[in-house]
């Protein structure tokens, strides 16, 4: 895993509860990544350490520095340091890049149609994609869905309205506002949530639907609502992809969980920790103040994970196919003990 130390060259507010940091690219140990790719942030905030992973705004080939964008949540420790506290001239610790929510895919060629979904701060990794697809030529059309309150609280929205006016053939956009009445003489925003099926309708007229591609980043009932009216439709699942940031678990899931105890170790240090039920090992060891490495948290990346040396573990909502770990490795954010003497260890 590799390290940054980026500097913050500016702050830009995109809207009342939305900031864009900017960091200089390094001049030697650059960081290479892909659009629709996420950079990892790390923090110490009153003595404890918080990892947190964002989307990057900015495209490699098209923004000369690298930007996230991070959206005010109500309790959001490190989202509220980041709004109300980081500066310009600030030093912030990162990871090295990581996601596969790319356009790193063998079918996705320059003939293609690109569909991005997204509803409020999920629009972060689609406007990456789309600066990316639509300045390099990656893909021949974009159409990018968007879904917020209102108008003002469109994040990006002068983005968007430069990249239609620069790629007024290739570039179409529709947005869906909830707290909005809209005139009827545009027909490309209307009130309410995203209708998919809608837009589906609009784009089966033009185009094969079973030949459109389609990126989806939002609220979990986003996710669920837009790929089961693309199934209906005739969209094959190998079309469809999404950015996850909310892990899914099944409650039905937890009836052989109970609160144990485990031994974690971790530098040639053993520790034993409470894995109350409900809470995966790594929210477990981080309430016990160890300072663990993580990213995603929602079972993707494989930056959390551990070898098993005593023990059995239940991984709930895990991402990754089963196939890409050991059988001797979990991964501690969608890990729970299911008997007694778990033993853990880090490299």
């Amino acid at each position: 895993m590799l390290y940054y130390t980026l500097k913050v060259i500016e702050k830009r507010e995109e809207t009342n509860d939305t900031v864009s940091l900017v960091f200089k690219q390094p001049g030697l140990k650059k960081v290479k990544y892909e659009a629709g790719q996420y950079l990892t942030l790390i923090f110490r905030i009153n003595g404890r350490r918080y990892i947190r992973p964002y989307s990057f705004s900015s495209a490699p080939g098209v923004d000369s520095n690298i930007e996230i964008t991070v959206k005010r949540v109500p309790g959001g420790i490190v989202s509220n340091h980041i709004i109300d506290k980081v500066q310009v001239n600030d030093l912030i610790e990162t990871m090295e890049p990581l996601g596969d929510f790319t356009f790193n895919n063998e079918y996705i060629n320059n003939n293609s149609h690109v569909v991005l979904w997204g509803a409020g701060s999920g629009i972060t990794p689609l406007i990456s994609l789309a600066k990316y697809a639509l300045h390099i030529k990656t893909v021949a059309h974009i159409t990018l869905v968007y879904g917020n309150r209102s108008a003002e609280s469109v994040i990006f929205n002068d983005t968007i309205h430069k990249l239609k006016a620069l790629y007024p053939s290739t570039f179409l956009t529709w947005h869906f506002y909830t707290q909005l009445y809209v005139e009827n003489e545009n027909p490309y925003t209307i009130k309410g949530r995203i209708d998919a099926r809608e837009v589906l309708a609009v784009i089966g007229k033009e185009k094969k639907l079973n030949q459109t591609f389609h990126y989806i980043c939002g609220p979990i009932g986003l996710k669920e609502s837009v790929k089961k009216a693309l199934l209906e439709a005739g969209v094959d699942e190998s079309k469809i992809f999404s950015e996850d940031f909310q892990i899914e678990r099944n409650p039905a899931d937890f009836n052989d969980i109970v609160t144990r105890n485990i031994v974690l170790e971790k530098s040639g240090q053993s520790h034993e920790i409470e894995v109350v039920k409900g809470k995966s090992i790594l929210e477990a060891g981080l309430d016990a103040s160890l300072e663990l490495t993580y990213s995603c948290q929602t079972g993707t990346c494989k930056v959390c994970k551990a070898r098993i040396k005593k023990g059995k573990v239940k991984m709930i909502g895990m991402k990754l196919k089963e196939e890409e770990l050991q059988t001797y490795e979990c991964l501690m954010c969608c890990s729970f003990p299911i008997t007694e003497g778990v033993e853990l260890a880090i490299d």
